[in-house]
C-alpha cells in the first residue's frame, strides 16, 4: 500500500585511485543502511466521533454491550458498533499502533499511543435532552474536547507513566474526527443551511483548540449517504418515485451532499487561518454510496438490507427491536437477531457498516485517493497490510 522512495544509487569513478577506493567504501560501510520505507510519524491517535469509531466508550458509561456484536472478529461484544472492527481500528492497525483505549474504560485501558473520545449516540452539538430521554449520548464533540484537554493535563501534571502518552506526543499525533450523523438522525435537518453550519463550524472551532495545544494533523471524515441505510429507508415514508435506481432515498442522500460541501469549505477556511497545520477532509462518502450502489462489485450481495435486524423484507430493520434485543409486541416475542454471514452484508444493523465495508473503506483512505488537499500519507508512513 505505501509508495517507496527512489533509491540512490552510487557509482565509483573511473579516476579514483586505489586508495581513494578503499577509503570511500569505508565511508559507506560506516553509513546507515538506506531504507526504502519511512518509519510512521505518528506515534499516536486521538479520536473524536460517535458509534462509527466508538471502541468501547458508551459502553464503559452504560450497561454492557449484548451478543452478537463483534461475532466476526472479536467473537464477542467489544464495544464497537458492528461485527467486528471499525474503521478507526482498521486505521491504528495500518500505521502498527494497537486498538484505542476508550477514555471512559478506567480498567484496562492504555493510553501510550492515543486515546478514543468517540461514543455511540454522541452528536457535534450539544444535546437538549438526556440519553434515556432521545437517545442521544451525552458526551458531544465539547464534552470530548474537555476530555482530551484534561488528558494533555494530567500528563504534563503526573511524572512518566507507561500508560500515558509523552508529552511530546500531542504534536506528532493524528487527529481523526468522524462525528455528525446523529445531528442529522436525531436532531434533524429540514433543509436548516444555519443548522448545517453550526455542526461544520463546531467541528472547525476543536480543531482550532487542539492546534493551540499543539495538534498539527487532522482528519475530518464526511458524512456516509444515509439515505441508502436500511434505518432511514424504513423510519421515512416514502414512495418509489422517492428513490434512486439503487434504492437510496434521494432527498435524504442530497441533504447529506448539501452538509458534506459545507463541511469541506469550512475545513478550507480553516486550513487557511492554521499556520504549518494539515486539515484534511476525508471523502468516506464516494466510498460508502459506491459500495451501497454496487454491492455484488465488492463482494457483497445485500446492499440495503441489514444483517442483524427482524422482520425481514427488504431493509430487516425493526425501529423498536434493536440489534441483539428482545421485545414483546402485539403479544409476539420479536428478536433482532444476526445473519450467519455478515460477510456478505453492507449495513450490519441499518445504521452501521459490517466490518467488510470497513475494511473497503480503510483500503480506500490509505490509497490517498480520497484526501482533500492531496496528503502523503504513503509516504509518511510504512502502512501495515490490511487483513
Amino acid at each position: 500500500m505505501s509508495l517507496r522512495k527512489a533509491e540512490s544509487h552510487s557509482g565509483l569513478q573511473p579516476s579514483l585511485l586505489p586508495s581513494d577506493v578503499f577509503f570511500f567504501l569505508l565511508i559507506l560501510l560506516f553509513l546507515p543502511a538506506t531504507t526504502t520505507e519511512a518509519d510512521c510519524s505518528f506515534p499516536a491517535i486521538f479520536n473524536f466521533g460517535d458509534s462509527n469509531s466508538d471502541t468501547g466508550g458508551f459502553w464503559a458509561a452504560f450497561p454492557a454491550q449484548r451478543a452478537p456484536f463483534g461475532m466476526t472478529y472479536f467473537k464477542k461484544p467489544a464495544g464497537r458498533a458492528s461485527d467486528g472492527r471499525a474503521v478507526i481500528d482498521f486505521l491504528a492497525q495500518a500505521l502498527g499502533l494497537p486498538f484505542l483505549s476508550p477514555y471512559l474504560q478506567s480498567i484496562g485501558s492504555n493510553f501510550s499511543h492515543g486515546a478514543n473520545f468517540a461514543t455511540a449516540s454522541s452528536t457535534v452539538l450539544l444535546p437538549s435532552t438526556i440519553l434515556f430521554v432521545t437517545g442521544i449520548s451525552p458526551f458531544s464533540l465539547a464534552i470530548q474536547l474537555n476530555q482530551m484537554n484534561e488528558l494533555r493535563v494530567r500528563v504534563f501534571e503526573m511524572s512518566p507513566q507507561d500508560y500515558l502518552p509523552s508529552k511530546d506526543i500531542f504534536a506528532k499525533a493524528l487527529y481523526t474526527f468522524d462525528i455528525g450523523q446523529n445531528d442529522f438522525a436525531y436532531i434533524g435537518i429540514g433543509g436548516d443551511k444555519q443548522f448545517l453550519s453550526q455542526v461544520a463550524n463546531q467541528i472547525a472551532w476543536t480543531i482550532k483548540e487542539l492546534y493551540n495545544n499543539g495538534g498539527r494533523t487532522f482528519m475530518v471524515f464526511n458524512l456516509a449517504p444515509l439515505g441508502c441505510f436500511p434505518s432511514t429507508l424504513t423510519l421515512l415514508p416514502h414512495n418509489e418515485s422517492d428513490l434512486d435506481e439503487y434504492g437510496c432515498l434521494i432527498s435524504y442522500n442530497n441533504a447529506v451532499l448539501d452538509y458534506n460541501q459545507l463541511l469541506k469549505e469550512t475545513l478550507q477556511q480553516t486550513r487557511s487561518e492554521l499556520q504549518n497545520a494539515s486539515v484534511i477532509y476525508v471523502d468516506t462518502h464516494s466510498v460508502k454510496l459506491e459500495v451501497f450502489q454496487h454491492p455484488k462489485k465488492y463482494g457483497f450481495i445485500y446492499g440495503t438490507k441489514a444483517c442483524c435486524g427482524s422482520g425481514g423484507g427488504s431493509y430487516n430493520y425493526n425501529p423498536q427491536v434493536f440489534c441483539g434485543n428482545s421485545k414483546i409486541i402485539n403479544s409476539i416475542n420479536v428478536t433482532a437477531s444476526a445473519c450467519s454471514d455478515p460477510q456478505n452484508y453492507v449495513s450490519w444493523d441499518g445504521v452501521h457498516a459490517t466490518e467488510a465495508t470497513n475494511k473497503i473503506v480503510i483500503r480506500a483512505i490509505l490509497s490517498g485517493s480520497y484526501f482533500d488537499p492531496p496528503f502523503p500519507l504513503s509516504h509518511i508512513c510504512n502502512l501495515k497490510p490490511i487483513c
